[in-house]
């Protein structure tokens, strides 16, 4: 078995991120999906990165991946939240891999043929959305799947659906289909205030066939399942590295024009403001990462609570830095060639990613006082 080279990503990043800054603007300009960039990263094998050398991808650790999406948000924040959705599913699937548990044949599926993963998972919390209905071999599905970031360029869907199983009563099965399955569309409705190169179209599926043996996980319907102690622990550090990416850039370009500016007492005040929201972000960020542990970790509730709670601090902590940013650039900020009117946009997405703040409040807040956290009031 022949192995793929290792990705240094810092090389990589030196290499592509100059030519994603570069397109930004016409992107978020078009609503154009970032289609040239995702080409470019596709090429340079990033979206196998994570998997492992001995199953052909390029090894990257952890770690790794989430500095080369926070390296991608310092560029483009659209490409890198796209870019992140693909690896929290890659992500999930390496910690079932090295715990013995099935996740090998997405990741060789994924570097064989640098395949692109669809997440749905903005719409597929503890009861999902749509109907499975049983059929000779499997299953038909019909749904709407919102916020299914990159679904353009997408190879596999991965979601789940309602299922009423006669003895086991309301389930929701994991599963992944090809998006060239027949009856799958594309509704193209992302037309947002941020991240609008994305391309967060609604996937459509229609009687959608599903092979028993697609079926990944089944969990009872509306219930907290331990599968969300992995994925949450594994896939926010991923997807808040491209909004702290975003928000280092914002302060980058609020430095230089107050800088140009002379630094006087309320733009260096300003600035010192600036500082303390973005290094706030950072610290939460830095503290997720070693919460998933290189994923080395057997995820728990509590792992899961942590990542919400900093999940939420990262995304107050962007919007404010991003602000903050605007205000010590002064008037020249104000203007579009600036970037950064678009990156204070882009970053008021931060709030929409499950848990929303309040969601997580009550989460954990019953978490704390000895309650179902996930249970419906």
């Amino acid at each position: 078995m022949t192995t793929a080279p290792a990705l240094d990503y810092r090389q990589a990043l030196a290499a592509l991120g100059p030519g994603i800054a570069r397109r930004a603007a016409a992107y978020d300009s078009s609503d154009a999906f970032v289609d040239e960039n995702y080409a470019a990263m596709r090429e340079a094998r990033f979206f196998s990165a994570l998997v492992p050398e001995e199953l052909g991808g390029g090894g990257l650790s952890y770690d790794e991946m989430c500095g080369l999406i926070r390296g991608l948000g310092r560029c483009c924040a659209s490409t890198a939240l796209a870019f992140s959705m693909h690896q929290h599913l890659a992500a999930a699937a390496l910690w079932s891999y090295r715990h013995g548990k099935p996740g090998e044949k997405l990741l060789r599926t994924v570097a064989a043929g640098e395949k692109i993963l669809i997440s749905t998972g903005a719409t597929d919390w503890l009861a999902s959305n749509g109907s499975l209905e049983a059929c000779p071999g499997g299953y038909r599905f019909s749904a709407r799947k919102a916020f299914a970031s990159g679904c353009l360029a997408g190879d596999l869907l991965v979601t789940s659906g309602q299922y009423d199983d006669p003895d086991a009563g309301p389930q929701v099965l994991h599963f992944a289909v090809p998006m060239t399955s027949p009856g799958i569309r594309i509704d193209r409705v992302w037309e947002t205030l941020g991240m609008r190169g994305t391309g967060s179209h609604t996937v459509v599926l229609e009687n959608v066939f599903v092979p028993e043996q697609a079926i990944t996980l089944r969990r009872p319907c509306g219930q907290y399942h331990p599968v969300w102690n992995v994925i949450l622990t594994v896939a926010l550090p991923l997807i808040c590295s491209a909004y702290v990416g975003a928000a280092e850039a914002a302060a980058g370009l609020a430095r230089e024009s107050a800088a140009r500016r002379g630094g006087d007492g309320a733009t260096a005040l300003l600035t010192g403001e600036l500082e303390n929201e973005l290094t706030t972000a950072q610290i939460a960020l830095e503290s997720m990462i070693a919460n998933a542990n290189g994923l080395d970790v057997e995820p728990g509730i509590e792992h899961a609570n942590r990542a919400l709670i900093r999940k939420t601090i990262v995304a107050e902590a962007v919007k404010r830095a991003a602000d903050k940013a605007l205000e010590a650039a002064g008037g020249a900020g104000y203007f579009r060639r600036s970037g950064l009117e678009r990156i204070l946009r882009d970053v008021q997405a931060a709030r929409f990613h499950p848990l929303q703040a309040k969601q997580q409040h009550r989460f954990t807040g019953r978490l704390a006082l000895g309650l179902d956290p996930a249970a419906e009031p």
